[in-house]
C-alpha cells in the first residue's frame, strides 16, 4: 500500500475553468452535509486540513488537495442540507453534476453514508447516479465509533441491502475519532488508483 507522505491544499473552485489542470488521477469524496466528510478527510491526511464545523453545509465550494505530488483528492459540497435555501441547494447540485460530467481524470468516488442510519433516498440517488455515469465508487460508513460490534455487522448488511450492493462490493466502516478503518480504506483507494 502507498502511504500519504505529503498533502497540500491546492485551491477551491466552482466552475470547470477554475479546476486545476487534470495532470493527475483524481479521487473525489461525496456525502450528505452532516455525514462527517471534513473529519474523515482530516483523519485520512492525519492533519487538520479540511475545515470541520459544528453546523453542517459549510463546504460550499469544490476543494482540491494534492497527495504525494501525484494524486488529486477532491472534497465536494455536501448534499441534502435542508437549512439552506432551495436555490443554494440547487447551486450545489449543479456544481457536483458539472464536476462529475466534465472531470476527465476522475478515477474513483468515495461515497459516504452514516453508519448509524439506513442510507437515505439521496444516498440511493447518488449511488445510482454514479453508476449511470460509469464512475467507479466505494462506500464508506462514517461514525462507526458510535456502534458496538454487533451493530457494526448489522450496519454493513443494512447499507448493502439498501444500496443494492453485492456481498463482495467494498464497504468500509470508519471512525475519524478513533481512526479505525482509515488505513484499510486508503490502502484500497491508493491501490485502486495505482492500477489505473
Amino acid at each position: 500500500m502507498a502511504t500519504i507522505k505529503k498533502v497540500k491544499f491546492v485551491k477551491s473552485a466552482v466552475n470547470p475553468k477554475d479546476y486545476p489542470p487534470p495532470h493527475f488521477l483524481e479521487i473525489a469524496i461525496v456525502g450528505r452535509s452532516n455525514v462527517g466528510k471534513s473529519s474523515l478527510i482530516n483523519a485520512i491526511f492525519n492533519r487538520n486540513i479540511a475545515k470541520v464545523s459544528s453546523s453542517p453545509g459549510k463546504t460550499r465550494l469544490i476543494n482540491f488537495f494534492l497527495l504525494n505530488d501525484n494524486i488529486y483528492f477532491v472534497d465536494l459540497p455536501g448534499y441534502g442540507y435542508a437549512a439552506v435555501s432551495k436555490a443554494e441547494r440547487q447551486k450545489w447540485k449543479r456544481m457536483i453534476e458539472t464536476y462529475f460530467q466534465t472531470r476527465e481524470n476522475l478515477s474513483l468516488v468515495i461515497m459516504l453514508v452514516d453508519s448509524r442510519h439506513e442510507p437515505t433516498k439521496l444516498d440511493i440517488m447518488m449511488k445510482e447516479w454514479l453508476e449511470s455515469l460509469g464512475i467507479p465508487y466505494v462506500v464508506v460508513a462514517t461514525k462507526a465509533d458510535k456502534l458496538n460490534q454487533s451493530e457494526k455487522a448489522k450496519a454493513k448488511k443494512i447499507i448493502r441491502r439498501t444500496l443494492g450492493l453485492s456481498d463482495d462490493f467494498p464497504v468500509f466502516l470508519t471512525s475519524s475519532k478513533e481512526k479505525t478503518g482509515i488505513k484499510e480504506l486508503m490502502g484500497y483507494v491508493l491501490d485502486f488508483v495505482k492500477e489505473k
